[in-house]
């Protein structure tokens, strides 16, 4: 009942842009923050829309990293000036202050992030998405293995050919994998460059040089090519938030082979940067509606899209973009449609 009152006070007194804000029905009042916590996981527990957490946190900027969200901390969920706010107060003496509406990068392995960084961590040391053909056509490539081998592996060295990028000395080794089209409009969207390893420079002379394999996920071939590595570990960077623009995109693939998408799998999007996907992005999955048989006149009628899923995007390209599902109310699957939440 408390409340209904306070919601109504806040839709009359800031209009329709605040009531947009819900609260989730049995929110706590306060709650303090344990190990393996996520900010999404506390925003759930206060809003029916987890990515508008931004809307009710907001900073104190005379405290020091106030962004930041340590287990032992609690939340207290008050009210100022009709807005609803969170309100922190510090475990171990640390004060009491508000939060801020985003979270930077941070070396502090102790605050809490996002989402279960673990959950994507992996995949980004690896996967990638090359945008045109010719980009492996002018990427450097491996055109000997040591003592004249054809195949090689972690610790072995490596000769390779080409235009190496100025001050890079670690490469990750890809081979050419799936093409992705478009499957509305057959425009071409990327490949998928897959992982072989990586090495690093150890030597130079003209246009050869001498890399040490340090990592390798299958044999490494002659006419694998490089590029400069991608690895690095991501912290709680994402904010959460709805696309500026309309979103209409499908699930066209799942990067790790399987076929039924649950929980905290990760998804290519035929969505990029240009249709105004962010890291952070939140979408809806929807699974499409079947087509079936009027039995009484005949027609065929075409059921409703059902709402499954919701995900966030991690990672874009120009064209496409890695999502990770955030929930899943049943198994979704290539071809399953994504839209603003």
């Amino acid at each position: 009942m408390r409340k209904s009152l306070l919601a109504l006070l806040l839709a009359a007194a800031c209009g329709l842009a605040q009531a947009d804000v819900q609260l989730r029905d049995g929110h706590p009042q306060r709650y303090t923050v344990v190990q393996g916590d996520t900010l999404w996981d506390i925003s759930g527990k206060f809003l029916r829309e987890p990515w508008q957490w931004p809307q009710i946190w907001h900073a104190n900027p005379q405290i020091e990293n106030p962004d930041l969200i340590y287990p032992g901390d609690s939340l207290t969920l008050v009210y100022v000036d009709g807005k609803p706010r969170l309100q922190l107060e510090r475990g171990a003496s640390r004060g009491t202050i508000r939060l801020s509406p985003k979270v930077r990068s941070t070396p502090m392995a102790e605050a809490i992030p996002t989402i279960p960084l673990g959950a994507v961590n992996s995949f980004l040391l690896s996967n990638r998405i090359v945008d045109k053909p010719e980009d492996f056509q002018k990427a450097p490539y491996i055109v000997a293995g040591n003592a004249e081998r054809v195949v090689s592996g972690a610790g072995d060295r490596v000769y390779a050919r080409g235009n190496f990028a100025a001050g890079e000395t670690v490469y990750g080794i890809f081979r050419q994998g799936k093409i992705y089209s478009d499957p509305k409009t057959q425009e071409l969207l990327g490949i998928n460059a897959d992982d072989i390893g990586s090495g690093e420079v150890v030597a130079e002379e003209g246009d050869i040089s001498t890399l040490l394999l340090s990592r390798s996920t299958q044999e490494v071939r002659l006419g694998d090519r490089l590029f400069p590595t991608e690895e690095r570990k991501i912290n709680s960077t994402f904010m959460p938030s709805e696309p500026t623009e309309k979103i209409d995109g499908l699930i066209i693939d799942v990067p790790r082979g399987v076929t039924q998408i649950g929980q905290f799998d990760v998804v290519t999007l035929n969505k990029g940067r240009r249709d105004g996907l962010a890291e952070g992005s939140v979408l809806a999955v929807y699974k499409t509606g079947e087509t079936v048989r009027d039995r009484v006149t005949g027609e065929s009628v075409k059921i409703p899209d059902e709402r499954a899923g919701l995900l966030m995007v991690f990672r874009t390209y120009e064209k496409l973009s890695y999502g990770l599902v955030l929930n899943a109310s049943r198994q979704l699957a290539v071809m399953d449609k994504v839209r603003n939440p």
